[in-house]
Parts: C-alpha cells; sequence; structure tokens
C-alpha cells in the first residue's frame, strides 16, 4: 500500500472522501473512549467502548509512525527513532495502555490507570482547526510563555515568603496561626496572584493586606500577558493558514485550466 495514501488518510482535515471518513470515525473514537470517564461506576457497555476505542488509536498510533518521515524534515531514520517521544506521540501511547490494561488484568498496575483514558481526549486537537492553531501557537510562543510562568512563579514566591514571615496572628477558631505552614502561604500568594480569592487565607494585619492589595494589582498585569501573546499568536497563525490555503486553492485552479 502506497504510504504517501496512508499519510494522507491519517493526516487530519484532507479533502479526500476517505481522509475524511477516516476523521469521523477518530472522533467517535474519542468521544466513545472518554464516555466512560463520566460515570463512577463502570457498566458492561464501557467495556466495548474501551476496546473499540484502544483498537482505533493504536491502529492510528501504528499507521502514523509508519509514516512520521513522510511529515518530517528530518532523515528517514532519525524520524522514525523519534516519533514515539513527540508529545503527541507519547499522549497516544499513554492513551492506549488502558486498553491493554483491561484486556490483560494481571498487569495491573495502578488504580490510575484508568486516568490515562484523559489522554483519549487530547487526540481531539488534530481534528479541531481552532484547538490545533491553539497547540500550534503554544509551541511557537513557548519560550515567551515560560517567561511570563517564571515571572509569575518569582512573584508567587517573593510574596509568599513576605506574607508567611509578616502575618503572626493567629486564628480564634482554631487557636492557630492563619499561616500554618509555608505551603499555606504559597498556596494563598498563587491565589491571590490570580485574582482568583477563594477567602479561605486572608491576612488580618495592616503589612498583610497590603500585600494583598499589590499582588491583586500585579495579577491584574501578569495575567494578562499570556492572553495577548496567545491571541496575537493565534490571529497570526490563523492569517498565515488562510494566506497558506489560498495560494494552494490557486495553484489547484491554474493546474485544472492548463489541464484543460
Amino acid at each position: 500500500m502506497n504510504r504517501k495514501w496512508i499519510s494522507d488518510l491519517v493526516e487530519p482535515r484532507k479533502k479526500g472522501t476517505l481522509s475524511r471518513a477516516y476523521d469521523c470515525v477518530m472522533l467517535v473514537a474519542i468521544v466513545i473512549g472518554t464516555v466512560p470517564l463520566l460515570f463512577r461506576e463502570q457498566k458492561p457497555l464501557f467495556v466495548y467502548f474501551d476496546v473499540i476505542s484502544g483498537v482505533v488509536y493504536l491502529v492510528d498510533y501504528i499507521l502514523r509512525w509508519v509514516t512520521c518521515d513522510l511529515r518530517s524534515d528530518k532523515p528517514k531514520w532519525k524520524a522514525f527513532l523519534l516519533y514515539p517521544f513527540t508529545p503527541m506521540a507519547i499522549m497516544d501511547f499513554l492513551s492506549i495502555l488502558p486498553t491493554f490494561h483491561l484486556l490483560a488484568p494481571a498487569y495491573k498496575l495502578t488504580k490510575a490507570m484508568r486516568l490515562l483514558k484523559i489522554f483519549r481526549f487530547t487526540k481531539i486537537v488534530h481534528y479541531i482547526g481552532p484547538l490545533d492553531i491553539f497547540v500550534t501557537v503554544l509551541k511557537k510562543q513557548w519560550k515567551l510563555l515560560a517567561t511570563v510562568m517564571f515571572v509569575a512563579f518569582f512573584d508567587i514566591l517573593i510574596t509568599a515568603i513576605l506574607i508567611f514571615q509578616s502575618e503572626h496572628e493567629i486564628d480564634p477558631a482554631t487557636g492557630q496561626y492563619i499561616f500554618k505552614t509555608f505551603y499555606d502561604a504559597v498556596y494563598w500568594a498563587a491565589i491571590t496572584l490570580s485574582t482568583v480569592g477563594y477567602g479561605d487565607l486572608c491576612p488580618v494585619s495592616a503589612m498583610g493586606r497590603t500585600l494583598s492589595i499589590i499582588s491583586s494589582l500585579l495579577g491584574i498585569a501578569i495575567i494578562a500577558l499570556p492572553s495577548s501573546i496567545i491571541t496575537a499568536g493565534y490571529m497570526q497563525e490563523l492569517n498565515q493558514r488562510v494566506k497558506a490555503r489560498n495560494e494552494e486553492e490557486k495553484k489547484e485552479s491554474s493546474t485544472t485550466i492548463n489541464e484543460n
């Protein structure tokens, strides 16, 4: 069988009828593969859901692996070698593991094996255009986003140290410090920076409240940075894809006219 044909088949959003049918099969497998996670009690029907979705994922994983060199600019041997270690391939593999556990219970590792089914939902990124663009933007802008995350982490750490050392008030209800551990201070700093403010931990001293105000104001600015980066990157990626699609359509039209 032509490997190029297989590569086009598994590539999402191709124009061919078979490729679209393949996309539909994968979307159905994604849905039935995640349905069991919506219930605490596992019904007999869910076993069939797990097996069907797991087999579909396995076939998809193999087809993508044997054609990965056609979608990569790396040398053929290197593409085959590195594919299992790419982020999406790792998530695909983890989504398959629960099926092997189901078919061979003797190899049960932990109860957390069932939670690996959540990785089945990540495959939907391949088939939903906006999600695919979003993931592409994250890959391209990861350095800027990592810088913002570092700034946020540094702010949380400093604020937590300040509140932990300055807030020595005792909670009358428990007779203990409001911030009993440093983790409580980190939790409060993160919640305050994100401007969520659950209210389960609240400083009562003047210093603590001042820190809350400053942290909240900084949080507004820090939280806004990733949103602006992702929005700008999303619009840029969307415009590039629209431009590439229009150029492709023009080429196809020119080819058709020349053939006629």
